[in-house]
């Protein structure tokens, strides 16, 4: 009698355990036949992420009342093309390891912990950066596949995430939230602070606008840093919703890079079209970059969709479209048809 009150109460303890804290597996499933024509070369492939990133990851929560929460993310990004995972950049620095790409499933797209209450989110790990967040969320495309924007990756090494990052996520007041982030690279006293960083991010959302501002400054070597700061608005029509960014990046001895998008999401025939115009210019080189694409879903969690873009450069610039390859002031096309799979 006594032992089988003695599993029940432990069994209840579980339950209480459970009902307050839960672990989530998920993930995406995105691929792409991707075609790149270009003045030198072509290039026909199979890519992965063309409307969204793939990736595996897993999520919990734990409430530990009072209003406070801990939880965890771990995310690891999928070549589901060829079966690789995708690598991680441990401080912050250029990958020197020669089977980068081979190593096997990573959490390079966020390995993180936090603890959330009243007064905001401390988060811990490798993580997106603050101004990355503002480029993918005002790009009609988000950064994936041949329509993303040539405003996206102007920060350098953690132009899209950071690792051994420390951050604060302020609650949202009337509107505004701020999310402050500062990241090492953990060298030696002795050394120059390559890898290190701070970045930050002022965003305003009420109804169908949003606005943001961000930033960030790295350290990419001795007396070298890359200061990246960028603006970005959006504003929904209800028959489309306009979006809009700049970007302004600083290079120790070299010249600036700015880089503006306007775009749209645009609802109809049961589909989303998307339309981008972007443009990148370091002092005499520039590209312009437009981009169409329509997105047709067949169910909550699977989608097909199809990207066009054309790239036109002068000034002695030769930015290319799908691993194809183009000569200076030349243009280049790219295409893509996918399927995407969310759980």
């Amino acid at each position: 009698m006594k032992k089988s009150l003695v599993a029940l109460a432990v069994l209840a303890a579980s339950g209480a355990a459970m009902a307050q804290s839960s672990v989530t597996l998920f993930g995406v499933v995105d691929a792409a036949y991707a075609v790149g024509n270009g003045s030198i070369s072509d290039k026909t492939q199979l890519r992965n992420s063309g409307y969204n990133s793939s990736r595996l990851g897993f999520r919990g929560v734990e409430d530990l009342g009072g209003g406070m929460k801990a939880s965890f993310w771990l995310e690891a990004g999928v070549n589901n093309d060829d079966g690789t995972g995708s690598a991680s950049s441990a401080l912050n620095q250029a990958q020197t390891a020669a089977n980068v790409g081979t190593q096997g499933l990573t959490f390079n797209r966020r390995s993180t912990v936090s603890l959330e209450g009243s007064m905001g989110e401390v988060r811990l790990g490798r993580d997106y950066t603050p101004q990355f967040w503002s480029e993918t969320a005002f790009d009609p495309f988000g950064t994936n596949g041949v329509g993303t924007t040539l405003t996206f990756g102007k920060g350098g090494l953690t132009g899209v995430r950071a690792s051994n990052s420390i951050a604060w996520l302020s609650p949202s007041m009337s509107g505004v939230k701020l999310w402050v982030q500062t990241y090492m690279g953990e060298n030696a006293s002795t050394a120059a602070k390559i890898g290190n960083g701070n970045a930050y991010r002022i965003t305003f959302d009420q109804g169908a606008l949003a606005l943001a501002y961000a930033g960030s400054k790295t350290t990419t070597a001795a007396g070298v840093s890359n200061d990246t700061s960028n603006i970005a608005g959006s504003y929904d029509l209800g028959v489309a919703k306009l979006m809009a960014q700049s970007n302004t990046t600083k290079i120790t001895a070299a010249a600036d890079i700015k880089s503006n998008l306007i775009g749209a999401h645009v609802p109809m025939a049961g589909g989303t079209f998307r339309i981008s115009q972007s443009q990148t210019e370091q002092g005499v080189k520039q590209s312009k970059q437009l981009a169409v694409g329509f997105v047709n879903p067949m169910s909550k969690r699977t989608d097909l969709y199809a990207t066009y873009a054309r790239v036109s450069n002068s000034g002695g610039a030769n930015v290319s479209l799908n691993g194809s390859s183009t000569a200076a002031n030349a243009s280049s096309t790219g295409y893509e048809f996918g399927v995407k799979h969310s759980f």
